[in-house]
């Protein structure tokens, strides 16, 4: 079936055969049942973001970007007139921008679709193949990334170690082996072992239903802990390293993830755990100054209060406050590290990656290993990248200073 052959590949997310509908495990489900949902109305795409049937800064991105496609093509067969086309493309992408505003890779996953479209002249039919081909690219290159990502965050742990995560940043999340979750995956492929303690992450418990079903159908061993249980973990000495995902990583180094990911990280301080942000480039706002510029989602107070219970667990009326995410301070991720290498593939400038992102040094020439690099690069759109950001612990691979923070980027 087609369901089993999508998961031996950790695929949970794409087109149908005939490319006409968008293909995804709802994750709303998990992990009591596995329901594959076939979407194509402008409306249930839109609300399939919005309810966290997809969820995952870069498997939102991914989505959205086969869920314009799959629109852009429902369109065409009716064969309008390419002004009108154009037009209603853009009020789509506008309308699945807006159902989650911290992921920035939705919004960036939609503008890349809509300046490829944008640069592609010709009639409806022709502009939809174009949307083919770069949505399908989206999702190659996310894939490639979370590899790249995994091969270097891999080389952050030892045999045997064991790792805190927050929320769910694997396969559900991402691609192929995800990102805060990869080194994992791809240790235990490997036959490296690693122990895993997973924040059961409240209040949508992502950390239970969804990375504790990833791990254990791996074959990982994972403990699950409730959020308030971490400190007692590290204070144990259980965990050699915390690996946590990320929604938008601002141009100060300061990075939104699941809402508790701020606090892991203080505690990872006091208790000298090393703490690693992973996740790809496409996660990076340049535009977006600091922390404090990044727009945090706040969602219905109900989850907090009655969503997992058969009776409400708090009075009713009392006030809830759901953010989704909170900001993790960059001066909580330094680096011991004073240098940096920046040798980009192929010997290709680093300037001319994340082409029109501002603040990026545009002439920024190949360098040799241990030179400092003061900006940021980006990637070019053939070479996927990702980002493995941390304290203390020295990544191996490329790195830069970004900041005062270290981060390893996972496409060098």
């Amino acid at each position: 079936m087609e369901e089993t052959r999508w998961k031996e590949k950790n695929q949970y997310l794409g087109l149908t055969e005939d490319g006409r509908r968008v293909r995804l495990l709802d994750q709303s489900q998990l992990p009591n049942r596995e329901v594959w949902l076939e979407l194509e109305e402008p409306e249930e795409l839109a609300e399939a973001i919005r309810t966290l049937r997809v969820r995952g800064a870069p498997a939102i991105g991914v989505f959205a970007a086969y869920a314009l496609y799959v629109l852009a093509r429902r369109l065409a067969d009716r064969a309008p007139v390419e002004a009108a086309f154009r037009t209603r493309l853009r009020e789509w992408a506008a309308g699945l921008a807006a159902t989650r505003p911290t992921a920035v890779n939705l919004r960036w996953a939609l503008e890349r679709m809509l300046a490829r479209a944008d640069r592609t002249a010709g009639p409806p039919e022709q502009i939809v193949q174009v949307l083919e081909r770069e949505c399908r690219a989206i999702h190659r290159e996310d894939g490639e990334m979370c590899r790249r990502i995994a091969e270097h965050g891999l080389t952050l742990v030892g045999e045997g170690d064991g790792i805190l995560t927050h929320c769910n940043a694997g396969a559900l999340a991402a691609s192929r082996y995800g990102t805060a979750l990869g080194p994992i995956l791809l240790g235990q492929e490997r036959g490296k072992k690693l122990r895993v303690f997973a924040d059961e992450t409240r209040p949508l418990l992502q950390g239970a239903r969804l990375t504790a079903w990833e791990l254990a159908r791996a074959g990982v061993e994972v403990t699950l802990i409730c959020d308030n249980m971490a400190s007692m973990v590290m204070k144990n000495g259980w965990v050699q390293a915390c690996f946590v995902g990320c929604d938008r990583v601002a141009a100060n180094g300061d990075t939104a993830n699941k809402i508790g990911t701020s606090g892991l990280a203080v505690l990872a301080r006091y208790y000298n755990v090393p703490f690693y942000v992973l996740g790809p480039t496409s996660t990076i706002d340049l535009d977006c100054p600091t922390g404090a510029d990044i727009p945090i989602e706040e969602r219905d107070g109900e989850e907090i209060r009655s969503l997992w219970y058969q009776e409400p667990m708090a009075p009713a009326g009392v006030r809830c406050w759901d953010p989704a995410f909170d900001v993790t301070d960059h001066s909580l991720m330094p680096s011991s590290r004073r240098e940096a290498s920046a040798v980009p593939p192929s010997g290709r400038a680093c300037g001319n990656w994340f082409p029109g992102k501002r603040g990026m040094r545009r002439e920024l020439e190949p360098r040799e290993a241990g030179a400092a690099a003061e900006d940021l690069p980006g990637r070019p759109p053939d070479s996927p990248g990702g980002l493995c950001g941390g304290q203390r612990r020295e990544p191996v691979g490329p790195v830069l200073r970004w900041r005062g923070a270290h981060y390893s980027l996972g496409g060098l």
